[in-house]
């Protein structure tokens, strides 16, 4: 009797424990899709991209609402689902077309954070290493910005469009690499030649899966469930191939939101792209995405350094400058 009464006393704690945690993340979830639909109708009013509204909702947040696991799932589907209805927006063929553009975009967009970060943070007393490295993190580009900027103007398909995205993910490819270098550097001090041509085999590898997937894969996959005419099956394929190319990429050293957009590719060769990007858009856009631009506000940190907050404003600045200058110049050679 004593047992049965922990046992039961176990198992009522935990339900309580979960039934807390699930009343937190319901409420959190009504109040960060209230405030972004707050936001959205500003930024439209002042003319600007609606994902502006949605990351500063984030900051407004801090100290009343945190980056719970339930928000971090819902965030990671987020940009899951973002990129993949990237993906299927995009026009396969100027994506073709314009490929090599995009990696000379990506070249550029890379040299030139590196060299200028990297040498304003020597310039703020950091080692060569550890500024080596600030410069790499700037190189990086945030492909699920892109994606939601040239999605609310309509120009996913359009030449400007597909080049930057294929710059965006070629650039994710880059950093990757970059990054690993880094890391064992500042670990080890040397690099690791077999690692890094683990990553780089692990890369190519998914990228050959990826374009099977692509030209004969998904589209038999999307004919088959057409073909059965089952109740949303041309959705449910498309999530399953969105999420496998995901967890793919994720496995080969590469970020899921590069797996999903191939996914939205491989889908956009097939005939059911308009049935799933009308299926899929309105649950991801309600639901999942917003939560994932206000998770980039809510992991934001306050800083008191005098010093610091200088620097941040400097490398913000040059941020900016450094990738518009960048990539424009590569815009301009290609």
């Amino acid at each position: 009797m004593y047992t049965e009464r922990a046992v039961r006393r176990t198992y009522g704690a935990r339900n309580e424990r979960a039934a807390r945690t699930m009343a937190t993340f319901i409420i959190s979830l009504c109040a960060i899709l209230m405030l972004t639909t707050v936001s959205g109708l500003i930024c439209r009013k002042a003319q600007l991209p609606e994902v502006i509204g949605q990351i500063l909702v984030g900051p407004s947040l801090l100290g009343v609402m945190h980056m719970s696991d339930s928000l971090s799932l819902f965030s990671d589907l987020g940009i899951i689902i973002l990129m993949f209805l990237g993906g299927v927006g995009c026009d396969l063929q100027l994506l073709k077309k314009y490929s090599k553009a995009a990696v000379i975009i990506a070249c550029m967009g890379v040299v030139f954070p590196v060299a200028v970060m990297g040498g304003v943070s020597l310039l703020f007393g950091f080692k060569p290493i550890p500024a080596a490295f600030i410069g790499v993190v700037f190189s990086a580009t945030s492909v699920s910005i892109s994606v939601a900027v040239l999605k609310e103007a309509g120009l996913l398909d359009s030449k400007e469009g597909v080049s930057i995205l294929g710059a965006a993910v070629a650039d994710d490819v880059i950093g990757v690499i970059l990054l690993s270098v880094m890391c064992t550097l500042v670990n080890t001090g040397s690099v690791d030649v077999a690692g890094l041509g683990l990553i780089l085999l692990k890369q190519v590898l998914f990228f050959v899966a990826a374009a099977v997937v692509v030209v004969w894969v998904a589209p038999a996959l999307m004919t088959l469930a057409g073909v059965l005419k089952a109740p949303s099956g041309i959705a449910v394929m498309a999530v399953i191939i969105c999420l496998a190319m995901a967890w793919a990429s994720n496995l080969a050293g590469l970020s899921y939101a590069v797996g999903a957009f191939f996914a939205g590719i491989a889908v956009s060769n097939s005939d059911y792209a308009e049935d799933a990007d009308r299926y899929i858009e309105p649950v991801g856009d309600t639901l999942f995405v917003p939560v994932f631009f206000v998770g980039i506000g809510l992991q934001t940190t306050g800083v008191d350094d005098t010093k610091m907050i200088v620097f941040i404003a400097i490398m913000t600045v040059l941020g900016v400058i450094t990738k518009v200058v960048g990539c424009g110049l590569g815009g301009r050679m290609a």
